[in-house]
């Protein structure tokens, strides 16, 4: 007689559930992400399991913090693996805990837990949310055998790249930079085994002071991220640093999928930077974990 699996398994509890799109105003123009709330007792295969059931880019699960310095804290779980930061979930992880009733100490600056440590999230007047950018895990300039490998995977020529730095705050980022926004769109990937975030600047007078694209590798295939936080952030300290920016301005990203993300890029005391956006809840229920 096969005996049943889930005999030993702890007994599912119903906990809340957010599906969040986040860096837009308009539902489904962004990047969604699934929250689940009250998530104490989920063991870590289970949260995999679901992560990788949801099938987005990154599924978080809302704690209690560790640190009493924090408002809550979060896990954050891709397909494959948990990640110790990333930047859409950790705005729309915010957007579904305020809008579940969290109370902040400060109601304009939320602090969240994360794996990477604290993350300051401040809210405006209008109820955007933005992240304060985490510190690099590596930086610095991309050695040519590494730019010949993104040339391959993104099938581009190598003189379309203008300059290039390693830009991990968490997920692995580096970064490139094309001459023009339309060179961004017009790539047309291959298989890449590096996680790569493009950007390129549109003409003076623009909407948009910057086009972004994000790509990485899962299970073989070559994924595109629709609208991507952490790279933006870093990208963000880059491109300010050498001159080529100056907050605040607007960058754009997932054109290339028929999304419309807008990602606000702002700073501080000439400092500190800021990544920002609008989010909206899609989907509300309960989910059993």
């Amino acid at each position: 007689m096969r005996v049943d699996d889930r005999a030993w398994q702890t007994p599912p509890m119903r906990r809340p559930f957010s599906q969040v799109d986040v860096f837009t105003s308009i539902p489904y123009r962004g990047n969604p992400v699934a929250v689940v709330h009250d998530a104490a007792g989920i063991d870590d295969a289970a949260m995999l399991r679901f992560a990788r059931w949801t099938n987005l880019s990154e599924t978080t699960f809302l704690l209690p913090p560790t640190d009493p310095a924090a408002d809550y804290r979060i896990r954050i779980f891709t397909p494959v693996s948990e990640i110790p930061f990333a930047g859409h979930p950790t705005l729309g992880s915010c957007h579904a805990w305020l809008e579940a009733g969290g109370g902040a100490r400060d109601a304009g600056l939320i602090i969240q837990e994360c794996g990477s440590g604290l993350v300051r999230v401040r809210r405006g007047a209008d109820g955007d949310l933005a992240f304060e950018e985490p510190p690099l895990l590596r930086g610095g300039p991309v050695d040519e055998p590494t730019l010949e490998r993104i040339t391959t995977g993104l099938r581009i020529p190598r003189d379309w790249i203008v300059d290039a730095e390693w830009a991990d705050n968490g997920p692995g980022w580096v970064a490139i930079l094309l001459s023009s926004a339309m060179e961004v769109l017009a790539i047309d990937p291959g298989t890449v085994d590096l996680d790569i975030g493009v950007v390129g600047p549109y003409a003076p007078g623009a909407e948009a002071a910057f086009e972004v694209r994000a790509f990485f590798p899962l299970n073989g295939a070559t994924v595109e991220d629709p609208v991507t936080g952490s790279v933006n952030a870093s990208i963000a300290s880059w491109l300010t640093r050498s001159g080529r920016a100056t907050p605040p301005y607007l960058v754009t990203q997932g054109r290339a999928l028929g999304r419309d993300g807008r990602v606000l890029v702002t700073m501080d005391d000439a400092v500190t930077i800021w990544v920002g956006g609008s989010s909206v809840t899609c989907v509300r229920g309960e989910v059993e974990l």
